[in-house]
């Protein structure tokens, strides 16, 4: 077990990869009560071509696969794992994205329990004809309730802009005819494709004892046996990486009071590592703060001429395979909403400029954000990106932090804003 100490935060992180291939890093926070765990796998919404664990052929699943594999995951035979962690007192919960699965708890008492917990039903598989047609009824009840919700259609909808022949414009979920077509037998092949140990990562943050921890999820891995470690060799690759595809504009009627709009933008720098990954992430933070957050000259002038409202909002998705920023409000000024944010965009490197004497400020306002959810051990958890970052946690992400310049935004602005990635999505009430 490898430890790294951080000076400047007075903690230490925990590491071994253990003979499985099972990735595990441990942050003990001296003083806490809590303790977060999360359990995740590479897997996500658009792995759904690949080619299986020790097979050539490769195939192509149903979407919604990876949601559905994550519910299934939690019901057993004889129990459900969920009241497993809630007679110990814990809270429990997963998520899936378009690239990982993920599951969680939190608990103040009983660590060694829930670990076991955690480790046994991610790692214990199992599918009936009749669990996954009940599953079926429940996650397309729940695609429909999605489909009425006018901030996530919004979203969807932008997706569908930005990478219109590739997955990510479907739902995570999948959609009511593609999860008919799961099966126990498919639910099996990706389970044994992405489910190995080596596609996999734990972290332990809060209040534990790094050796005692290790030595538990050591023995309980040392009591399974899994097969010999492959890598999964997946298919996907976007349809156009240099986005050439960019739908630029769509619109979609629905029962809202006033209309929604988003700009997106589409990425299309290749990273060379994860390094590189977070620092161009960090950069980009910063830079759409500098120009569109609420201290910004943007900001309070588009909120002065009513194009903007307390719903407006940003934010900058980044995954293994491809990233985009969207920014979005509730307006009845859509058109000039639009063309507002892309004019800012357009000119980023003179906002810069203009708004130089900002950055310090920006700097600091979001180094202190970050060494606020220091106290937190679910955001320590949530903000870990495994791989994608290369294992960097929320300290390294600080002192990466530290290191932006100007510069930097400038560079950032430069790689990632052209014409021909932006797109706006809006949808309007019946009545317009």
């Amino acid at each position: 077990m490898k430890k790294q100490f951080y000076q400047e935060f007075n903690r230490s992180v925990y590491r071994e990869t253990l003979a499985n291939g099972l990735q595990v890093e441990l942050l003990p926070m001296a003083g806490f009560n809590k303790t977060y765990a999360m359990m995740t796998t590479d897997f996500g919404s658009v792995d759904n071509h690949f080619v299986p664990y020790q097979e050539t052929e490769p195939v192509q699943v149903p979407d919604g696969v990876a949601h559905f594999l994550e519910h299934k995951l939690f019901e057993k035979k004889d129990h459900d794992a969920f009241d497993l962690f809630g007679e110990l007192g814990a809270d429990s919960n997963a998520f899936t994205s378009f690239t990982q699965t993920s599951y969680l708890f939190s608990t103040t008492s009983r660590l060694k329990d829930n670990l076991q917990i955690l480790l046994d039903f991610v790692q214990d598989p199992y599918f009936t004809e009749q669990s996954v047609q009940k599953e079926q009824g429940i996650i397309g009840q729940e695609i429909q309730m999605y489909d009425d919700d006018p901030s996530w259609r919004l979203y969807l909808g932008m997706l569908g802009n930005l990478y219109p022949h590739d997955p990510m414009h479907i739902d995570i979920a999948g959609t009511v005819d593609s999860i008919s077509h799961i099966t126990p037998e498919i639910l099996m092949t990706c389970y044994r494709t992405f489910y190995q140990p080596s596609n996999m990562n734990l972290l332990v943050v809060g209040k534990l004892d790094p050796v005692a921890v290790m030595s538990w999820i050591k023995g309980n891995q040392e009591q399974k046996q899994f097969g010999l470690q492959e890598k999964p060799h997946r298919l996907f690759t976007l349809n156009d990486p240099a986005g050439q595809d960019v739908i630029p504009f769509r619109s979609l009627t629905m029962n809202v009071s006033r209309p929604k709009v988003m700009v997106g933008l589409r990425g299309i720098k290749r990273f060379d590592s994860g390094q590189d990954r977070l620092r161009y992430k960090l950069a980009i933070d910063l830079l759409l703060d500098m120009l569109l957050d609420d201290t910004s000259d943007n900001y309070l002038r588009l909120y002065d001429q009513g194009i903007i409202d307390d719903s407006f909002g940003y934010n900058l998705d980044m995954t293994r395979s491809f990233y985009f920023a969207y920014f979005s409000t509730n307006t009845d000024q859509q058109e000039r909403f639009a063309d507002e944010v892309m004019a800012i965009l357009e000119n980023a490197d003179q906002e810069l400029d203009q708004a130089a004497d900002r950055f310090v400020g920006i700097k600091r306002a979001e180094i202190g954000r970050l060494v606020g959810l220091l106290d937190s051990p679910e955001a320590i958890g949530n903000r870990y990106g495994g791989e994608l970052f290369a294992r960097a946690n929320l300290m390294d992400e600080i002192l990466t932090m530290q290191t932006i310049e100007l510069a930097d935004l400038h560079q950032a602005a430069h790689d990632f804003i052209n014409s021909q990635g932006m797109s706006v999505y809006q949808i309007v009430p019946h009545h317009q």
